[in-house]
């Protein structure tokens, strides 16, 4: 996924940078170096590298999804059931929340993840959204690399003055201050609202989170995508998200020049929604990122090989599309592509091996666990193991 220093668009994203019969020497957690097997054998610093072998299978920088609720609900309680899922939030300690979150971390490092952004968003006030985010800097890299942001939601409306406004007073003067003292969140997200009177809300929100040096992003699930692009665009943020009901005739030279676009094929696929036009998007010189929108209410999918194979069936997307989006241009919507996304000199070792014999093959499998290893900063987290019998005497007793 080697390529330009930006997010990928255009003909870039239909070249995913393939070395056949290549090999990549890793030390001390990063990459050394990266390219063909010969030369790299013959290099004197490999004379005394471990040899792991991946002949037959394609090996990968590890996924990043950059767009997940993995924070709320938490597992054990109904996805129908907010109320119940919220007072578990708030009854129960940071720790015992970030022990729950590694549960669905560890899934996705056993599916290929090494880097994974979760949003709180449980809108239960502050104590619960501070909660939820010192449960994520708990779980921190524990095994793959958390990037938190504190999702605002605004209020429904109601008779007499907007408690939106409220909401946004609180979040500018208090929290976001208070999250960037902590270092509790990297990236500060809104939910879209089509009402006008609201938007002058949404980019004071955004302004203040940039002021404070957090990145920004936007939640751009229902109408008024054309306005969320444009204010996307303005204030040149990290990501907009989304984007089911964009109309690309309407967006004109924003999509070209805009953020990165974090698509969710999972969501359609779950709710029966509309899809985002991919396709669309991609012809009119976007720069797109996969995420798994995992959640337990209306998208319950880790598996980022599976939204991969989703956006290529559905969204029109091709293998090697789907695969950029998913790794480098993920790292993009993230602020992470120095440091994920792609097999380069001085980045970390972060990688997948699958049990493909081409890449191409990922666009194409649905609902399988594809991996045969998963590494982040140059260790194995996760190893495909074999199926067999489990001797009584390993079971645990009942008693």
């Amino acid at each position: 996924m080697r390529g330009p220093a930006e997010a990928r668009r255009g003909s870039f994203l239909k070249e995913p940078g393939l070395i056949l019969d290549g090999s990549v020497l890793i030390r001390d957690g990063l990459v050394e170096e990266v390219g063909l097997t010969r030369r790299v054998e013959n290099l004197k610093a490999a004379r005394d590298a471990v040899e792991i072998s991946a002949a037959g299978r394609v090996v990968m920088p590890g996924f990043v999804d950059s767009h997940t609720h993995l924070a709320f609900p938490p597992p054990g309680w109904a996805h129908t059931d907010a109320a119940s899922a919220l007072n578990a939030v708030k009854t129960s300690s940071a720790r015992s929340v970030a022990n729950q979150m590694r549960k669905y971390l560890r899934a996705m490092a056993r599916h290929g993840t090494t880097t994974v952004e979760v949003k709180s968003g449980c809108g239960g006030g502050p104590r619960a959204e501070l909660k939820l985010l010192r449960a994520l800097s708990l779980a921190g890299q524990d095994p793959i690399e958390v990037v938190a942001t504190f999702l605002l939601r605004l209020p429904a409306p109601a008779e007499g003055p907007d408690p939106a406004e409220a909401a946004v007073e609180w979040a500018c003067a208090e929290f976001l201050p208070l999250l960037n003292r902590r270092r509790l969140a990297q990236f500060a997200d809104i939910v879209w609202s089509p009402v006008e009177s609201r938007q002058r809300l949404i980019r004071r929100y955004l302004e203040t989170a940039a002021r404070l040096g957090l990145g920004c992003r936007v939640h751009a699930d229902g109408g008024g995508s054309r306005e969320a692009a444009a204010l996307a665009c303005d204030l040149r943020i990290a990501g907009i998200d989304h984007l089911e009901q964009i109309a690309v005739a309407e967006l004109g030279g924003l999509a070209a020049s805009g953020p990165v676009i974090t698509l969710l094929p999972g969501l359609a696929f779950h709710t029966g929604s509309r899809p985002a036009p991919a396709r669309a998007l991609l012809e009119a010189g976007a720069a797109v990122a996969l995420g798994s929108n995992f959640n337990r209410s209306d998208s319950p999918m880790l598996n980022m090989q599976t939204v991969v194979s989703l956006a290529c069936r559905e969204l029109g997307m091709t293998p090697a599309e789907a695969l950029i989006a998913a790794t480098i241009n993920g790292a993009h919507a993230l602020g992470r592509a120095a440091t994920a996304g792609s097999i380069e000199h001085g980045k970390p070792a972060d990688l997948v091996v699958f049990n493909v014999s081409d890449y191409r093959e990922l666009g194409y499998h649905s609902g399988m666990n594809l991996v045969h290893l998963t590494m982040k900063r140059g260790e194995f987290i996760y190893q495909e193991g074999d199926v067999a019998p489990l001797a009584a005497e390993h079971l645990r007793r009942a008693w």
